[in-house]
């Protein structure tokens, strides 16, 4: 038995269910004796598979039974569709108050002379008034279960759609970072070597020519970087840095690589009562990276110092420079104002401290102090 199939049956046993129900309910009345009033039992239950497109029909059809034989099913029926389907209650009210007055009417309607205000009288109007509002009130009932689940089913869905728009801009402040960590500062340094082979080789137009070209690029490609970086975290966040990364131990490596008269004072780290945290590692070198960068940038020429050290209970990066040799060609790289905000993030995320400032002598400082245990995540 196929899924479709088996759905298919499942459908029409439930269309066809309040169908046979209401055509039961006039064959037991009537003892299956052919008559108007058995006719019109059929005609009712048979006007019961318009309930979901035109509930007021099949009510219309389903009233006169009841008013001349106590057929209750079919309109009860169709009075529970005509409350649920319909956004205004007024149709299904209109409805309710049909089938109490068909119930509550004498048969021939002539009759309703003989009425009187008395205890019988009193237990057959409630007895009708319960018998019309308690199908309208299951059918509005049903109708707001039904939009109550809509609209839990659309908060999902926004807050499905909101989770997804929230994580795809963390990736991309994500991806901003490290873009402008590594790609820039691997940039520089073609641009920074370029110069050099100008210097070294002002005899040989060709060489000067192609190194002035490669600098020439260099700077245009960071120029568009930056501008591709400001799109990224536009609409970003802090986040989490992507791994695999950089660690303390690939400082040695970035010194050598950096082209510049760097001194690297590596401290002992052992009296911080274990390894370093990931996170912690990462943010140090990111420091210590972007840091030497802006040497290459601001102050061509001038000697840093880079100490890696404990603070107490703290792990501190501390670069400083001297001021910029005046005989030093700048190289002339775009500043996007990203990489100190940056390392500023990074600090305040691991719930350490960083500052930047101008020193006395013309050189400049970069400082960020990290907790070397912390709860935030690698």
């Amino acid at each position: 038995m196929s899924t479709s199939g088996a759905r298919t049956r499942r459908r029409l046993g439930a269309a066809a269910l309040p169908v046979g129900v209401a055509a039961l309910d006039g064959l037991v009345v009537n003892a299956v004796q052919a008559g108007p009033v058995l006719w019109g039992a059929l005609a009712a239950a048979g006007a019961l598979v318009l309930r979901r497109r035109q509930p007021e029909l099949a009510l219309a059809a389903g009233i006169p039974g009841l008013y001349l034989g106590h057929l209750a099913f079919a309109p009860l029926i169709a009075l529970y569709f005509l409350a649920a389907h319909r956004r205004s209650a007024i149709p299904g009210a209109v409805g309710a108050m049909l089938v109490a007055l068909a119930q509550f009417l004498p048969v021939p309607i002539g009759d309703i002379t003989l009425l009187r205000l008395d205890h019988d009288t009193v237990l057959h109007t409630l007895d009708s008034c319960a018998f019309g509002a308690g199908a309208f009130v299951l059918g509005r009932s049903a109708r707001q279960r039904r939009e109550r689940l809509r609209e839990i089913t659309e908060s999902r869905e926004r807050e499905h759609r909101l989770l997804a728009r929230q994580t795809l801009a963390t990736e991309r402040a994500r991806l901003a970072r490290e873009m402008h960590d590594v790609v820039a500062h691997k940039v520089s340094l073609i641009s920074l070597q370029a110069g050099v082979i100008q210097v070294a080789e002002p005899d040989v137009p060709a060489v000067r020519e192609a190194a002035g070209t490669i600098r020439d690029l260099s700077v245009d490609t960071l120029t568009e970087l930056q501008h591709l970086v400001g799109v990224l975290r536009a609409d970003g966040g802090m986040a989490r840095d992507l791994a695999p990364q950089p660690r303390m131990a690939d400082l040695g490596t970035l010194v050598e690589e950096s082209a510049l008269p760097v001194e690297l004072h590596l401290g002992e780290l052992g009296g911080l009562g274990g390894p370093l945290p990931e996170a912690v590692e990462r943010a140090a070198y990111r420091t210590v990276q972007e840091a030497l960068t802006n040497v290459r940038k601001h102050a061509p020429g001038a000697r840093a110092e880079v100490r890696v050290a404990p603070a107490g209970a703290r792990l501190c990066v501390e670069v400083r420079n001297d001021a910029p040799d005046g005989s030093a060609v700048p190289p002339e790289l775009p500043a996007g104002g990203n990489g100190l905000v940056g390392l500023r993030e990074r600090a305040h995320l691991l719930g350490g401290t960083f500052t930047s400032a101008l020193l006395p002598c013309g050189g400049f400082l970069v400082r960020a102090e990290f907790p070397v245990r912390t709860s935030a995540p690698d």
